[in-house]
């Protein structure tokens, strides 16, 4: 199964305001393994953006500047997550500024775009999964990686493509871990029309920490995992 976890930054809060994508991040998961590929761009907004935003990300208008236009790397994008599902920290913000910029992008060609959902094979919230999990608690990337162990200490502003890496680790945790440890081999991942090989992954990039659990937790997971047996009448896939 491949995956792409993806995070964006932009101007601000609503694309109907005509806020934009100032950068897109994605990186790659087969099989709940890192491929090491990624997609990363920073863009021109077209607009100047308020200091108050800067401050979040940290990409000033000066440096977007010289940087290309949505239009110039849309192909390129939406070639990188065809066929894959996404997976996406409160999707319905990135959601909703990818399409706005695909509808934005058809108004001006004689291509319509449709919208993202029309060139991947689903979409994976994980913020509304990371609250089924964890009811009533704090449940942003930042907390996520405390409750998890992930050390995100050189996360000091928003990034679309660091952040992406750090959902990557946050959602494998969250959904049982990796199947696979490290990367696999790079021969096997050369595409088959041009035997591109993928790019390793930075020695910089966030590790996570294994925990043990305690004795009362182990205790508390186990009445926790009959209480759910018990809800669903049997039914669950270890209960049989």
């Amino acid at each position: 199964m491949r995956q792409i976890l993806l995070d964006t930054e932009t101007t601000g809060l609503e694309p109907r305001e005509g806020h934009r994508i100032v950068e897109i991040g994605a990186v790659e998961l087969v099989n709940r393994s890192l491929t090491g590929l990624t997609f990363h761009e920073y863009l021109n907004p077209e607009r100047v953006m308020d200091d108050e935003v800067i401050r979040v990300h940290g990409l000033t208008n000066a440096f977007l500047d010289d940087k290309p236009r949505f239009a110039a790397v849309a192909q390129s994008f939406l070639d990188f997550v065809r066929g894959a599902e996404l997976v996406i920290h409160n999707a319905a913000f990135d959601l909703g500024f990818i399409n706005a910029e695909l509808e934005r992008l058809g108004k001006t060609s004689a291509t319509d775009y449709g919208r993202i959902e029309d060139y991947v094979s689903g979409v994976v919230d994980s913020l509304k999964l990371a609250r089924r999990l964890h009811p009533g608690q704090r449940n942003s990337l930042d907390a996520l990686c405390r409750r998890y162990g992930i050390d995100n200490s050189h996360r000091q502003l928003h990034g679309a493509l660091l952040d992406s890496e750090i959902l990557a680790d946050v959602y494998l945790a969250m959904t049982g871990g990796q199947s696979s440890l490290g990367l696999e081999s790079q021969d096997s991942h050369a595409h088959a029309e041009g035997g591109e090989v993928p790019r390793m992954l930075p020695a910089s990039r966030p590790r996570v920490a294994v925990l043990c659990a305690s004795d009362d937790e182990l205790a508390a997971h186990e009445q926790r995992m009959e209480a759910i047996q018990k809800a669903a009448g049997g039914m669950t896939i270890w209960g049989g």
